[in-house]
């Protein structure tokens, strides 16, 4: 469908079929009346209490049990997150002073096989470490083992390192009646753990309390090249593309580690949704959203539809704009630049103008000179509505429709050049 808009013309977003979700806001919420003898019933029913168990299992004894495939240690909901070399160090300065260490939190989700909720860098250390690919670094107490492995140490002090237990609480496998159930607890309970500490991020605790078909093609989309050089991620080299195995630089990478990169793929699919529901203005709140509908209501299929249309508008995107594909321009001491980084303002309304011009692609990047001059122009003459400060629904959705008609009139500019 074509509209006019700003005395030229552009295209109306168009969506797949079956991609419309009810996203709106509730408008009221019901209270829950119930009595104590309800109350007193649910909690005796043990309907929703965990059963768990303590262990303890003494330290050389851990890399053996890693490697025999009892633990998995990377369960879809757990972080990115991966401890320095120095934090891995101090864990074991900790175990040599004998200061007590948390324990891990396993699920069991078959007979003696068991997802590592919580403790995985922990795990990991200490496997390392008995397998000398630790040397010490960045310690406290004891200075002079910096540059040291667990072989290169003095006897008696590998012998008191062995003597040392690390606890766990399993939660058992029967803990839920079901697999559904189950997830649902693990989510809960990896939830309720990490909320101490370092914080989860908004799109951490989405990973970890919604499971579905965005969990793992959102992570892969993150990986699209013109996507991680937009936004200085460090690209996938071969060794990743074959194996999926990251580079230290990517974990390293305070975007990827937060999932800040994930979330911004989901900013682009549920951005397509935003005229629809307008009476959200919270970010977070419609992206909670969005992410839990979908995952719900989407098919692998669907989700894999909306991927292609995200690789093909972030390679456009990129190809034309080139690294200043998400700058903004602002007010500097008089004069109007570039801001030197990319922003999510610019993001989402450039990736939605983008998207409603796949079809003339090839057209686009052979103008992308005079997009660019004129996107400049834009930003400047339309100083106002880039305000990062105007975030209505009705401001968001004039900045897609700017900067999308500036792109149908490029094209219309130039037919039969």
């Amino acid at each position: 469908m074509i509209i006019a808009f700003g005395g030229c013309y552009m295209k109306s977003r168009e969506l797949l079929q079956g991609e419309v979700l009810n996203l709106a806001a509730p408008t009221e919420s019901e209270a829950i009346s119930v009595s104590h003898e309800e109350i007193a019933a649910k909690y005796a029913s043990g309907e929703i209490r965990i059963v768990t168990e303590q262990a303890r299992t003494q330290l050389p004894e851990l890399p053996s049990i890693i490697e025999s495939g009892r633990y998995r240690l990377q369960p879809e909901y757990q972080r990115r997150r991966r401890w320095s070399a120095g934090k891995q160090s101090r864990l074991i300065e900790s175990f040599i002073m004998n200061v007590p260490v948390p324990p891990v939190f396993l699920y069991e989700y078959e007979y003696a096989k068991y997802e590592v909720m919580d403790g995985l860098q922990r795990l990991s250390t200490l496997a390392g470490f008995y397998n000398d690919e630790l040397e010490l670094t960045e310690l406290e107490y004891w200075k002079e083992l910096e540059g040291m492995t667990y072989s290169s140490l003095p006897t008696q002090l590998r012998q008191g390192i062995d003597r040392r237990y690390l606890s766990s609480i399993v939660l058992l496998y029967e803990t839920a009646s079901n697999d559904e159930q189950a997830q649902r607890l693990k989510e809960l309970v990896f939830e309720r753990i990490n909320s101490g500490g370092v914080s989860l991020s908004h799109q951490e605790s989405r990973n970890a309390l919604s499971r579905g078909p965005l969990n793992s093609r959102l992570a892969d989309l993150a990986r699209t090249p013109s996507f991680c050089q937009a936004w200085g991620i460090p690209e996938p080299d071969e060794a990743e593309l074959s194996t999926g195995d990251v580079r230290d630089d990517v974990l390293d990478d305070a975007r990827y580690q937060s999932m800040e990169d994930i979330e911004m793929v989901l900013r682009f699919m549920a951005h397509r949704q935003r005229t629809a529901v307008g009476a959200l203005r919270s970010t977070r709140v419609f992206l909670d959203r969005f992410w839990r509908e979908a995952n719900t209501n989407f098919s692998e299929d669907l989700v894999d539809q909306l991927g292609e249309v995200f690789v093909k508008t972030i390679n456009l995107a990129y190809d034309v704009l080139g690294e200043r594909a998400f700058y903004i321009r602002r007010d500097r001491k008089g004069s109007r630049i570039w801001v030197p980084r990319p922003t999510l303002l610019a993001y989402d309304c450039v990736m939605s103008a983008f998207s409603q011009h796949l079809d003339e692609a090839a057209r686009l990047r052979e103008l992308k000179d005079t997009v660019i001059l004129r996107l400049e122009e834009l930003y400047d003459e339309h100083a106002s509505d880039f305000d990062g400060r105007r975030t209505d629904p009705r401001d968001v959705q004039r900045r897609d429709e700017l900067i999308s008609a500036m792109l149908a009139d490029v094209v219309a500019s130039h037919a039969g050049r």
